[in-house]
């Protein structure tokens, strides 16, 4: 018999410690759950590329009672579509001014901002950002908003680092170590 997988991930007690009552995760699309690029067809259809890593961390978020939620400035068919497949049921598509489409997400939910954590990686994100127990940046985010975050991903938008995002507080919910054991089962 294998000796039970145990968690490798390590993130400073400080960062768990602000993120231990988050609720609901706040996520952007451009740039965070993608890399930015837009690719366009000769129809003017927006592609969008994902990555797996990220779209497991939603689901892992969920089986740990963490609501993740998506407040973007673009709305498409991919972007739906993706967001249906990962079963994410709060999200607010195309608008500028992401801190009342967030507001109306905790309302819907019963939680405040200090149950909420966000990721993003432009100015449209800060006012949601600045308002979150806890906010998180990939890598490649913007100036003002990697100084505005309490973690910056080791991980580049669109290519893992919301799965670093989810990780962090998937460890900080103290639940990290049971699904992990859950999928080594």
């Amino acid at each position: 018999m294998a000796a039970p997988t145990l968690p490798v991930l390590q993130f400073p007690p400080e960062l768990l410690l602000a993120a231990q009552d988050v609720r609901v995760a706040f996520f952007d699309v451009d740039g965070v759950l993608t890399d930015g690029g837009l690719f366009f067809s000769e129809s003017g259809e927006t592609l969008k590329r994902f990555n797996t890593l990220d779209g497991h961390g939603l689901k892992l978020l969920q089986k740990a009672g963490i609501v993740p939620a998506v407040v973007t400035g673009r709305d498409s068919a991919p972007l739906r579509v993706r967001l249906r497949a990962l079963g994410v049921e709060h999200a607010i598509f195309g608008t500028e001014d992401k801190r009342p489409a967030a507001e109306q997400i905790l309302a819907t939910l019963g939680l405040t901002w200090a149950q909420a954590a966000a990721m993003g990686d432009d100015w449209p994100d800060l006012p949601v950002m600045r308002r979150c127990a806890f906010a998180c940046a990939p890598a490649n985010a913007q100036a003002e908003v990697l100084a505005s975050a309490h973690h910056v991903t080791q991980a580049r938008g669109g290519d893992g680092a919301a799965r670093e995002f989810c990780d962090l507080l998937l460890m900080a919910s103290g639940r990290y170590a049971a699904l992990l054991a859950d999928y080594c089962a």
